[in-house]
């Protein structure tokens, strides 16, 4: 165990700490968490608009008329399509406060790049027609949604690093002294602002003369379309939690820094099969954010809410008793720190063992179980991953049973696995707490 927590501290920690405070990953990560109020409320309004519930639709019909469902996916579309935009901005704004820049300026530059990035014209099919229409002078909502999403993200790096290198260079304007602060900032974004765009507008130009025709459909094909194929298998699912739980294991959050990577990918995903949904279309993926943060992380990374319960249920030392007791309500909300710092998990080779091997599980039966059509998949509403399980298994499968049943099947799994290794670690600790006694009692007779 002594060589275990070695190889962990020596080998593991110092690459996965590198990793972890990378500035490009970590205005990924931030950029992305700051959709994430948009996207929840957007699927309020999804959940309102698809209860399953017999009748709902018919009574919403009898008091807003036929176009209800209609209406309640304005405010759908006016938050799930702009998620890209606010990407651009927000990834571009917290990597150039990384660099000690003006990160409104450049979050700013950034959204006019990502514009400049997509087709001004697209066909569009009207309901009943037989063909297709060009419509030009106008973006099509799919690309400012999570289709243009890989776009947004890569141009937001690409606009700030250039951006930067033109205000290292010094090649900005410089107002006199006395001119207000916002005005002086404006002016200095003026010829860094130009050459940005000049170099979008350059590769704009030069993509479409290939055979990519866009910015767009170029990202999609070469960087997209190979990470989705990939990302989005079982295989390359246990790799990500893998990823996750051994980087947990030496006590860095490891769900912050592979959602950096993938959650691009995740987020895609939860687009599509959130058009798919509001289309009443079959859901294209599996493997989605809520499959991440509904149905793979009940109680936390790990699944530690079976752990939770075993504690509650068998521990014998006062220490694994006081510390269930304590973990409890913060795992029913997926919140697992207490357990992770406090059992410990981290850097303990019996631990670690179920904390990996419950996560693995869970991922392959979840996976199977959406593929084979016993549960519903994750239809694009973005449930919160402080939701308690069961409601949130409901809710992401958009009210299906067999999300909650699959939460329950899940708890069942962790707290199969757990149990075992947990009596093992909490007969050492009981031992522990009786020699201490001991030895205090002999303190006090002698």
């Amino acid at each position: 165990m002594g060589k275990f927590n070695s190889v962990l501290e020596e080998k593991v920690m110092p690459v996965a700490a590198k990793i972890g405070a990378q500035r490009h990953l970590l205005a990924l990560r931030d950029g992305l968490i700051a959709t994430m109020p948009f996207i929840v409320i957007g699927s309020l309004f999804l959940i309102l608009a698809n209860l399953p519930i017999p009748g709902y639709a018919d009574w919403m019909t009898s008091i807003f008329g036929p176009n209800w469902a209609a209406k309640l996916n304005y405010p759908v579309d006016a938050t799930f399509n702009i998620m890209s935009i606010i990407a651009a901005f927000a990834v571009a704004y917290r990597l150039a406060e990384s660099y000690k820049l003006d990160a409104m300026s450049a979050g700013t530059i950034s959204v006019a790049a990502f514009i400049l990035t997509s087709p001004f014209n697209f066909f569009f099919t009207p309901a009943g027609a037989e063909a297709g229409i060009m419509v030009t002078g106008a973006i099509s909502k799919a690309f400012l949604s999570s289709k243009g999403l890989f776009v947004a993200l890569l141009f937001a790096i690409l606009s700030t690093e250039i951006y930067r290198w033109v205000v290292k260079k010094d090649i900005v304007i410089k107002m006199p002294a006395g001119v207000p602060p916002s005005v002086g900032k404006s002016f200095a974004a003026l010829i860094p602002g130009f050459i940005v765009l000049l170099v979008v507008w350059v590769i704009r130009l030069l993509v479409e003369l290939t055979p990519y025709e866009s910015i767009n459909g170029l990202v999609t094909t070469l960087l997209g379309d190979p990470l989705k194929m990939v990302g989005l298998t079982l295989g390359g699912t246990i790799v990500a939690e893998l990823f996750v739980t051994v980087l947990w294991a030496t006590g860095l959050h490891g769900t912050n820094i592979v959602k950096s990577v993938m959650e691009p990918i995740w987020f895609g995903a939860m687009g599509d099969n959130m058009t798919a949904y509001q289309a009443g279309q079959p859901l294209p993926h599996i493997v989605t954010q809520q499959f991440w943060d509904n149905f793979v992380h009940i109680g936390g990374t790990g699944v530690t809410f079976g752990l939770v319960l075993s504690m509650l249920l068998f521990a014998k030392s006062q220490q694994m008793k006081s510390l269930g007791r304590l973990s409890f309500a913060p795992g029913i909300f997926n919140i697992n720190e207490p357990l992770i710092f406090g059992l410990p998990i981290v850097l303990n080779p019996l631990m670690i063992i179920p904390f990996v091997l419950t996560s693995i599980v869970t991922v392959i039966v979840t996976f199977i179980g959406m593929d084979i059509g016993l549960v519903a998949k994750p239809t694009g509403i973005a449930v919160p991953w402080t939701m308690p399980p069961i409601i949130s298994g409901y809710l992401a499968s958009g009210g299906h049973i067999s999300g909650a049943i699959m939460n329950l099947v899940n708890i069942v799994i962790s707290f199969l696995i757990y149990t075992p290794f947990f009596k093992i670690y909490d007969n050492a600790k009981k031992r522990e707490e009786d020699a201490m006694n001991a030895g205090e009692r002999k303190n006090i007779i002698a």
